[in-house]
């Protein structure tokens, strides 16, 4: 019998709550730690998910949230960011390279996690093929020149979340405006 597709509605984020809450606050003090260079005091949580990086925020900064699924979200409130996460987002869309050129223009700085394929891998016994759920795999030079194609090159990258979460990397990638 096949998997039926995820959808994201309120259901999907109840479970998510139900699932994910006890180690949410770890993750994100994780991502937090990730970015902090950027000094950003405006982001933007696309993908936002339950809300835990909004709501793990560390003072004096301001996150905004969207997500395509009606869960409590500030939306895309200003038209531009210091930094614009997409946490465990990017896998889930089918064709992202639109919303990274128009993310691209709000932003100096854009950081991910995202499942990364280890080399020599067979992506059908990898734990993180999921057909119904991820549209979209990734190798990490794929990603880099992905970013740079929008302008953006890799600060620094890694397996901050890894264990608990096997095979996940992060990414920061800053927009490097290049005269010519």
């Amino acid at each position: 019998m096949d998997p039926k597709p995820i959808i994201y509605n309120l259901d999907y984020y109840e479970n998510m709550l139900r699932m994910y809450s006890a180690t949410s606050e770890h993750i994100t003090k994780i991502r937090w730690d990730f970015v902090t260079e950027t000094k950003a005091t405006h982001v933007l949580d696309f993908g936002c998910g339950c809300g835990w990086f909004r709501a793990y925020r560390p003072e004096n900064i301001e996150v905004d949230s969207f997500d395509v699924a009606s869960v409590p979200q500030t939306g895309i409130l200003r038209k531009n960011y210091d930094l614009v996460c997409m946490w465990d987002v990017l896998e889930h869309i089918e064709n992202y390279t639109h919303i990274l050129a128009v993310l691209a223009q709000k932003t100096r700085y854009i950081a991910l996690t995202v499942p990364i394929i280890p080399e020599g891998t067979k992506i059908e016994k990898w734990r993180h093929f999921k057909p119904y759920e991820h549209c979209s795999y990734f190798i990490c030079s794929e990603l880099d020149a992905l970013f740079q194609s929008i302008g953006f090159f890799i600060v620094k990258k890694g397996q901050p979340e890894c264990p608990p979460r096997k095979d996940i990397w992060s990414f920061l990638y800053e927009k490097i405006d290049i005269e010519t």
